[in-house]
């Protein structure tokens, strides 16, 4: 229903973000990650996601569409419901919750409130599982034959790079074309993910 709002924020509160478009105040749950970025009478856009159940009619804003991607990966997994996913994104944007289901590093998933062992471990099974099951689907596609950039050889953090990349949603190939040009080397997987996103977004 709503893609995106855009307008100058009015409120900001923990979890919370009202921006007004026009005369209408938006209130947008979101992670603090967002709010971080986010200045009262400055404008901004947010991608939304309109969460609908029964008597629950509530609006997400994101401040990039890689947030609002891990807000969807984790609502997807059994147990993990809004407020769930926003605690999580709070203590691990994207290219850490990428990473993190990569690594397996539960731990860093049970540092937002709420968020116990067996559901960060649940949370990392499942998403683990659905980038396997894409890369099953996709294995006879041109993704599945590129190889790992000539600098980047035989670096793990660079296929650890590829892989959280792909746990967001995106095609080897399309992690790899991003990675063009990066000295990835001489880079951890995070900064990897985080340059690669940069460069996605701007497709």
């Amino acid at each position: 229903m709503f893609y995106y709002v855009e307008g100058v924020v009015a409120l900001l509160e923990p979890g919370l973000a009202v921006v007004d478009c026009a005369g209408v105040g938006y209130a947008c749950h979101t992670s603090q990650n967002t709010i971080g970025n986010l200045k009262i009478g400055k404008k901004t856009r947010l991608y939304t996601y309109l969460y609908v159940r029964e008597d629950i009619f509530d609006l997400y804003g994101f401040g990039d569409q890689e947030e609002l991607r891990c807000f969807k990966l984790l609502i997807g997994v059994s147990g993990v419901g809004p407020k769930a996913a926003l605690a999580i994104l709070s203590v691990a944007p994207p290219s850490r919750l990428a990473l993190s289901v990569i690594t397996g590093d539960e731990k860093l998933l049970t540092q937002a409130p709420g968020i116990g062992k067996k559901i960060a471990q649940r949370i990392v099974l499942e998403l683990r599982d659905k980038m396997a099951k894409e890369q099953l689907e996709n294995a006879s596609g041109a993704g599945a034959i590129l190889p790992v950039p000539q600098a980047a050889q035989g670096v793990n953090h660079t296929q650890e790079a590829v892989a959280a990349l792909m746990v967001l949603g995106y095609s080897r190939a399309e992690a790899l074309q991003a990675m063009e040009g990066m000295n990835a080397a001489e880079m951890d997987a995070e900064e990897i993910i985080r340059g690669c996103l940069k460069k996605l977004a701007m497709q």
